[in-house]
């Protein structure tokens, strides 16, 4: 029987199944519900991102391909599944009670999130590059949409349209590049495409495209110089969609980049290790020197997740499985960072009035001393500062660039950190030193559960660093 004609086997694609019923659940329970307040949709699409995630951990850990070999199930493909899962949580929860006191409580919001971690998953375990396609535009067209959730909002309303624009041009370029390689190498599966591009064949026509698809995953992951959308959307944006954004698709778009320039393009390493040593070094300069000059605490977090992949690049431009389990590693501790950093700044809220400078957190440590210990961990460790958890996520992926022979990126990463630390440190200097303010109102449970869960993450990972490290070297090593 022709193998293209078999009956494919659905058990890896488990998680995806189980994610597309429930949004049709999601959507049938929203139409006859209604417009009326409540969590109820919110409550249904965590319940469904849990089970999801128990289905995740239960998919088998050797590679499984599905789907006339499209989709690919691997310890990595369940390592970053799990972290984009929880991102996805996170900026569910952390939208329980702002999106209602901000009046735009509709029940579209967690069918667009559940939409788009679908997307997210699907880019992870892609294995071809029209399989990576189809997620990116569901990822991507559901990001657009909650970008300009606030309609009545105008910042909101022009980052989804900044959004869609510079997004459909970097699709565009994504679309070229594998076009391209499918026309040099005739095929658009990676196991295939590394067979056909080894150091001694390859061709000028495949080079170009692998520059255009590195283009287009650049833009997905916010790196330089396809950053240009991320401080205008992350500012505009609901803080909750800003706190996703930051989180589950970086989550999805690191998985995607190593597992395209790893799976599909092992034999060019030497060309494909000099974009990603480039973009790496651009983001991670940009990142640290853009933020100094922000008043804007989201807009200074853009800056950060910026500076951030570059950080998290080092590890895949080693090209080796101690590099990979660097990257690994660091998006687990960002996602922590990340999601504990945004819940401080949506409890900082007095009556109906939300606050976003710096200057807002002057005196935070006499009228909330709690909040201002856990924001001080939260910048110390993405500071890279030992003993707290930041400090490992950067020592891995140096650590892996300096075994590659790449020295040098890892002394610019080294340098990079240091001008960072400043407007990191700044934070803590403001809460610390200047004048308090007025006392801001008491957190929401929602806000108060994921700070506390980062902030243990952050602190408690120095001691206990043993499950993350081995589990990441498993992702690792199912790749090469």
């Amino acid at each position: 029987m022709n193998p293209a004609l078999t009956i494919p086997a659905f058990g890896p694609m488990l998680p995806e199944i189980l994610m597309a019923a429930g949004v049709l659940v999601m959507v049938l329970f929203g139409a006859f519900r209604g417009e009326r307040p409540g969590y109820g949709m919110n409550i249904i699409a965590l319940a469904l991102l849990a089970v999801t995630f128990l289905a995740v951990l239960m998919l088998p850990s050797e590679r499984v391909e599905t789907m006339a070999g499209s989709f690919v199930v691997d310890d990595f493909a369940k390592f970053m599944k799990a972290l984009t899962l929880l991102g996805s949580a996170g900026g569910v929860i952390l939208s329980l009670d702002y999106m209602r006191r901000e009046g735009i409580s509709r029940f579209e919001y967690p069918i667009l999130i559940v939409l788009s971690t679908i997307g997210m998953m699907m880019v992870i375990s892609a294995n071809d590059l029209i399989a990576l396609y189809l997620g990116l535009e569901l990822l991507s067209l559901s990001s657009y949409v909650i970008a300009a959730f606030d309609r009545d909002n105008v910042r909101s309303t022009e980052a989804g349209l900044k959004y869609f624009v510079l997004g459909a041009l970097s699709s565009g370029m994504l679309l070229y590049g594998a076009s391209l390689i499918y026309g040099f190498t005739g095929s658009v599966s990676f196991p295939t495409i590394a067979s056909v591009l080894t150091g001694t064949t390859v061709g000028i026509g495949a080079i170009v495209g692998l520059v255009f698809v590195a283009a287009g995953i650049a833009f997905k992951i916010s790196a330089v110089p396809f950053h240009m959308w991320t401080p205008d959307v992350y500012e505009g944006s609901p803080t909750p969609v800003t706190a996703f954004f930051a989180a589950a698709p970086k989550m999805a778009g690191m998985a995607m980049a190593t597992r395209v320039f790893i799976d599909a393009f092992p034999g060019i390493l030497v060309q494909w290790q000099q974009i990603i040593v480039f973009i790496s070094i651009a983001s991670m300069a940009l990142g640290s020197f853009a933020a100094i000059g922000q008043r804007n605490l989201k807009r200074l977090m853009a800056y950060s997740s910026i500076g951030n992949v570059g950080y998290a690049l080092i590890g895949l431009a080693a090209g080796t499985p101690a590099g990979v389990q660097g990257v690994a590693i660091y998006m687990a501790i960002y996602l922590a960072m990340t999601l504990g950093s945004f819940a401080i700044i949506l409890a900082m809220r007095r009556g109906n009035v939300m606050y976003e400078s710096i200057d807002d957190l002057s005196g935070l440590a006499r009228t909330h001393p709690a909040l201002a210990f856990c924001l001080a961990m939260m910048m110390f460790s993405l500071a890279g500062i030992p003993p707290l958890a930041g400090f490992f996520a950067k020592f891995y992926v140096f650590a892996a660039a300096i075994e590659a022979n790449l020295v040098a990126l890892a002394v610019i990463g080294v340098v990079t950190s240091v001008v960072g630390a400043y407007y990191y440190l700044r934070i803590v200097k403001v809460m610390y030193f200047d004048a308090p303010g007025e006392r801001y109102d008491a957190m929401p449970f929602g806000v108060k559960f994921v700070l506390a869960v980062s902030s243990v993450f952050v602190v408690l990972f120095g001691i206990v660093p043993a499950p993350l490290v081995a589990a990441a070297g498993a992702a690792a090593r199912s790749l090469f």
